[in-house]
């Protein structure tokens, strides 16, 4: 799709009578924040954590539209010098003989960096006009004509203009408001988890990936840190009732679901397992809301659209944190004039990236040995120069889907001028 740079479409106007709380400091908050501030709007995030989350998966950015984005926010330049580089990445046999390479850009995109990397890079840019409160979190919000009181765990209470839910997956923000998320979150039949192990077989900016009917272990050096590597499990199942927040539970479950795997370096990879203190385990699932506002609640990337894996969920978030902010700002902070015109921007925009998501649990650990062996031949010959063009345009094709307007209030070519810090 085409970018648009006409600065007529939309005219954008301050924002410094609102007062907003964004709930939630990964990557979708802070980026909002990122807009706001520059409209001049008043904003503070919120983030339970007591600090900024290090670490976590890495995430890609591919195609015009995040390009376009990412530039516009002033760190094209940085996600670059901070990005993972991440090498060829080879699904073996058991006896981790090379069966296939994955295509760099089907796994990495344009560009991939650690979600804790842009985190830094986003509080970076915000930080100084930004107010950021760690280790506390919502407890009511109590909206009237004028605004929204917000009570906290821990803090004094507050009032806002204006409340965003940016608070991932299993928000908080939308349950209070919107109601528990069993109406929400779609299951999609399989779990995922990752943690850190030493970097047993050498690996260097690599992964290893095997596979056996309906589960996969991958072993991968991102960082470049010749000590350390990350190992990540998918497996098919039915909906398990477990404790999101007991992580001895969760080993359990992964011990017994990949006991026995035939890899000849499975059992070594899994050793750290028992000792991990980073463990991530979640459902692969997608959320699905009939509307992404009620009132002056607004709900931005995987709490109103997210998808565990596979969703281009980062790339939609920046995107979608910088339509929310530009419709707000065109709309003189009429937040329902402004939501209504986010959610009519995105709504399809969003949809079509999460629908992508249904294709990474049958990817990693399809459900037959004949459909692994059906999916090895498809990437060994979509990965061939001949084929190579087309099929990086259509892994790009759900990302690009959106013609962005020109919500600022200079030319294009000034954008420097509302890159450059207070």
């Amino acid at each position: 799709m085409t970018t648009s740079t006409n600065t007529s479409q939309t005219a954008t106007h301050s924002l410094a009578h609102l007062n907003v709380l964004i709930s939630g400091a990964s990557v979708a908050g802070p980026a909002l924040a990122l807009w706001l501030a520059r409209y001049g709007a008043r904003v503070t995030v919120l983030e339970k954590a007591p600090a900024l989350r290090e670490g976590g998966f890495a995430v890609d950015f591919r195609g015009e539209v995040h390009r376009t984005v990412l530039r516009r926010m002033g760190i094209w330049d940085e996600v670059h010098r901070r990005q993972t580089h991440m090498g060829r990445q080879t699904i073996v046999e058991a006896d981790d003989q090379e069966r296939v390479d994955l295509p760099a850009f089907l796994m990495s995109g344009d560009v991939e960096i650690f979600r804790g990397e842009l985190s830094k890079i986003l509080y970076e840019r915000t930080k100084d006009r930004v107010e950021y409160v760690f280790g506390d979190s919502v407890a009511s919000l109590t909206e009237d004509s004028e605004g929204i009181d917000v009570t906290f765990d821990h803090g004094a209470p507050r009032r806002f203009d204006l409340v965003v839910g940016a608070d991932g997956l299993h928000s908080h923000t939308r349950r209070l408001v919107f109601g528990d998320e069993s109406q929400y979150l779609r299951f999609l039949g399989y779990y995922v988890a990752g943690f850190g192990v030493p970097n047993h077989l050498g690996l260097d900016r690599t992964a290893r990936i095997y596979s056996e009917p309906g589960r996969s272990l991958m072993v991968s050096n991102y960082d470049g840190d010749p000590a350390r590597a990350g190992v990540g499990l998918v497996f098919a199942s039915e909906r398990l009732d477990y404790d999101r927040h007991d992580l001895g539970q969760q080993k359990e479950i992964l011990a017994d679901r990949f006991a026995g795997l035939g890899w000849t370096h499975a059992a070594t990879a899994l050793e750290g397992l028992e000792s991990a203190g980073d463990l991530y385990f979640d459902a692969i699932a997608q959320i699905h809301v009939d509307r992404l506002s009620q009132g002056r609640v607004v709900l931005l990337g995987d709490a109103g659209y997210g998808a565990t894996m596979g969703g281009i969920g980062t790339g939609t978030a920046l995107v979608c944190a910088y339509v929310l902010a530009g419709e707000l700002a065109a709309a003189r902070g009429d937040h329902r004039v402004g939501f209504a015109a986010y959610e009519a921007e995105i709504r399809a925009y969003a949809k079509g990236c999460q629908k992508t998501s249904g294709n990474a649990g049958p990817f990693l650990a399809p459900a037959t040995e004949k459909k692994i062996r059906s999916r090895d031949r498809m990437y060994r010959m979509l990965s061939s120069r001949f084929l190579a063009g087309f099929f990086k345009k259509l892994t790009e094709k759900a990302a690009s889907d959106l013609t962005l307007k020109d919500y600022a209030r200079q030319p294009a070519a000034d954008y420097a001028s509302l890159n450059r810090q207070p």
